[in-house]
């Protein structure tokens, strides 16, 4: 997001009024009428794209990442929220996750219910120092469609991505579309599509490759296999993860050699 700064926004609002006031086309009264209505405003601050400690980041799970990356020794760093914490939640996703994982050294930094903030801050504050990974699979965003817009999340993720190639130089990281969530008229499908359309241009296929399998969990109608998401229509079940594992699978392989 183009985002003027204060000093920006007064030298763009004092050359409108030298326009305004100098104008002599026959607009200039429509102009002065409404000169009050056209000043150039203030962005107001993009929470997604700031380093903030959510309650999520606080306390056990948080110190334990930390630890889990003093002592290093990690290949492939998965991070995100809920549905990327929730792969080794229950015996039959565990299996799931053992399936692609197991034969790599993978950290798992997903936490339930956070956002692209909370993961910011984790990787400022310890989460992204003293380890690389020589790749990393991220999907973040889909707890921010409440507070922010589809460009301030898209913000976000990207803030995510600087973060990750400022700590993480060397590593390729594979950046997943948010998947679909809620049914197909759900609004938050059209906003979760402007905020992959908008964060596919990070894909530099050097550093950064992005992938977007969202459809491979839906069938023709936009509804969710079934067994493959919980009824909430945004948690993935072992049949869900199976379906991303292998989607991801190959292309993890080429990103770590």
């Amino acid at each position: 997001m183009l985002r003027p700064d204060a000093g920006e926004v007064a030298q763009i609002n004092d050359a409108l009024k030298m326009f305004i006031a100098t104008n002599n086309t026959p607009a200039a009264e429509l102009l002065k009428k409404y000169a009050t209505l056209l000043p150039l405003q203030a962005p107001r601050l993009n929470t997604a794209a700031t380093f903030t400690q959510t309650t999520q980041r606080m306390g056990p799970r948080h110190e334990g990442f930390v630890e889990i990356a003093k002592a290093g020794n990690i290949d492939l760093l998965l991070d995100g929220d809920s549905i990327t914490d929730w792969w080794v939640q229950g015996d039959d996703s565990k299996k799931v996750f053992e399936k692609y994982f197991g034969g790599i050294k993978t950290a798992n930094f997903g936490i339930a219910g956070d956002t692209t903030q909370g993961v910011l801050w984790g990787l400022r504050n310890g989460e992204g120092q003293g380890f690389q990974p020589k790749a990393i699979m991220l999907m973040i965003g889909t707890n921010n469609t409440g507070p922010n817009t589809a460009p301030e999340i898209a913000e976000g993720i990207g803030a995510v991505v600087l973060e990750m190639r400022r700590n993480f130089p060397d590593a390729k990281i594979l950046l997943l579309a948010i998947f679909p969530r809620g049914l197909p008229a759900d609004p938050v499908r059209v906003k979760i599509a402007e905020i992959n359309s908008l964060i596919s241009r990070l894909n530099d296929d050097k550093h950064v490759f992005y992938m977007d399998i969202g459809p491979k969990f839906l069938d023709e109608t936009g509804t969710f296999l079934p067994q493959a998401f919980r009824p909430d229509n945004l948690h993935p079940l072992a049949k869900g993860y199976d379906i991303w594992g292998e989607a991801v699978q190959a292309k993890l392989a080429q990103l770590m050699k």
